[in-house]
């Protein structure tokens, strides 16, 4: 494939790499997998990801930094929370190392489709395990397959992040006890269409209360949430229904370790978000995405930090979190793996 990429112009979206890596698993055990050419494959009518969503996914990125090296960050994280996934849906859990052996081959043979430092693009690579045997009565297929793909994407912020209105949405994202805290592929088909409605009233996104009460914050409809208060504090949303966000769990260091601030990890109520000083939601795709103003059924809830840049502290973070990711600040142990 010819590189003749337009890196100031990509968007966020599916474009095909050369090279994909997929491994089977049968009675129980993955093979080693390896890297195929053919984007399409087979599956059959009544596979189990088909009939019953069994299927899970990750997302990370790989990119470029100053000195010239191709690194991804905190990958480990998303082995762990594909495991995790995988269990709670019985999927035999893909092993760690051939997860990051897969990482390795994938990034090292589409390395051309890296992006340079200082794009603003990066390489996306999309993890993601399904039942693939077939299956007519309710239980777990006999067979999985696990595809590792990857694709040049643009920043997710064309002109800078600009600050999002977003809506408390009247629909449940998990149900108490469910698989909110795990990335489930089906949790995101049971958002889209309250997030199409969201996008249909004008609105960036969704955020979601506790399914329980329907009274404290959850999470959006693809990243979590965060709250600085007046006094600088980082406060994060606690729920075992919340995804696990390798992002949200990093800030929540950068904030603490790095910056010294103050961070409270506990349940928020929706009725304490006025008090709050700034509020951003958090992700792979764009780290940090700064929220100026949440409707609450035609009340609104506007943050001091306005609509036209992000907040002081969540710009601290945000420059802070990408400047160890790019290599430009020194990042804690284990946090950077280079594809070598």
């Amino acid at each position: 494939m010819a590189k003749n990429i337009d890196w100031s112009n990509l968007g966020f979206e599916y474009t095909p790499a050369d090279y994909r890596y997929v491994a089977t698993c049968k009675d129980g055990k993955w093979d080693e997998g390896g890297l195929s050419e053919d984007p399409n494959f087979m599956i059959n009518e009544c596979a189990g990801v088909l009939q019953y969503a069994q299927a899970c996914f990750e997302g990370l990125k790989a990119y470029r930094t100053e000195d010239g090296r191709i690194v991804t960050f905190r990958p480990d994280l998303n082995a762990k929370r594909m495991s995790d996934s995988a269990a709670r849906l019985e999927i035999p859990p893909v092993p760690e190392e051939l997860f990051m052996k897969a990482l390795d081959a994938l990034v090292n043979a589409n390395k051309d489709l890296v992006p340079p430092y200082g794009s603003g693009a990066t390489l996306y690579v999309r993890p993601y395990v399904y039942g693939s045997s077939p299956v007519i009565g309710v239980a777990p297929a006999e067979e999985y397959t696990f595809r590792m793909i990857c694709m040049p994407v643009g920043p997710y912020f064309k002109g800078g992040a600009k600050p999002v209105v977003v809506k408390i949405s009247d629909y449940d994202r998990a149900a108490p006890h469910g698989t909110g805290g795990i990335k489930a592929a089906l949790n995101y088909a049971m958002s889209l269409y309250a997030g199409m409605k969201a996008h249909e009233e004008g609105f960036a996104e969704n955020i979601y209360l506790d399914p329980a009460t329907r009274t404290k914050i959850e999470e959006a409809g693809g990243m979590n949430v965060i709250f600085v208060t007046k006094d600088g504090s980082l406060v994060v949303p606690k729920s075992p229904s919340i995804l696990p966000s390798i992002t949200r769990r990093s800030l929540v260091v950068v904030a603490r370790d790095i910056l010294g601030m103050k961070v409270d990890e506990r349940e928020v109520t929706l009725a304490e978000v006025p008090e709050f000083a700034e509020c951003g939601l958090v992700g792979t795709a764009a780290v940090i995405c700064p929220v100026g103003k949440i409707s609450d059924h035609g009340r609104e809830i506007a943050f001091p930090s306005g609509m036209e840049t992000m907040g002081p502290v969540l710009s601290k973070l945000y420059d802070t979190l990408t400047g160890i990711q790019m290599g430009r600040l020194e990042a804690p142990e284990g946090w950077i793996h280079e594809i070598k």
